[in-house]
């Protein structure tokens, strides 16, 4: 087989990467400093448009979204260090995963309180688009110094 003469083996890709550093969670810490300064945004404009309450609604939903992106990438980066097969799976099982758990969280607030839902349910959506977009582009761009693979 020509790949075995060239000392390829093919086994170690499905084993966890020797590199120990932990990229998804470092990508999910970079989203939630980002909220820092877009949630306040987000919450002031829900105040102006639907008051205290809104306001309220908009600073759980974007909690609910961030908790969701640590939570990926702290999924995502011990996948990794386990092996690549884990790691494909909790990517595309623990990203459904984690929709139906922001789903449900939501849910949950708005029957146990009496909370503004439209609010809550457009900042989390919102949040969640925004935050991702930014960055992504970031990380295209070659902004992120932390993520780079050859330091």
């Amino acid at each position: 087989m020509a790949s075995d003469e060239q000392g390829f083996d093919p086994a170690v890709l499905h084993k966890p990467s020797p590199e120990r550093r932990p990229v998804e969670a470092i990508i999910g810490a970079n989203i939630a400093k980002r909220a820092l300064w877009f949630g306040p945004v987000l919450v002031g404009v829900f105040w102006l448009v639907r008051g205290p309450d809104g306001a309220i609604a908009a600073a759980v939903g974007v909690v609910i979204v961030v908790l969701n992106f640590l939570l990926g990438g702290w999924i995502l980066a011990t996948s990794a260090a386990i092996s690549l097969s884990m790691y494909h799976a909790a990517a595309l099982f623990g990203f459904l995963i984690r929709l139906g758990l922001i789903t449900l969280t939501m849910f949950v607030i708005a029957q146990a309180t009496e909370i503004d839902r439209l609010a809550m349910g457009v900042s989390a959506v919102a949040s969640y688009l925004v935050l991702l977009s930014i960055e992504a582009v970031a990380v295209a761009r070659g902004a992120e110094r932390d993520l780079e693979w050859t330091s």
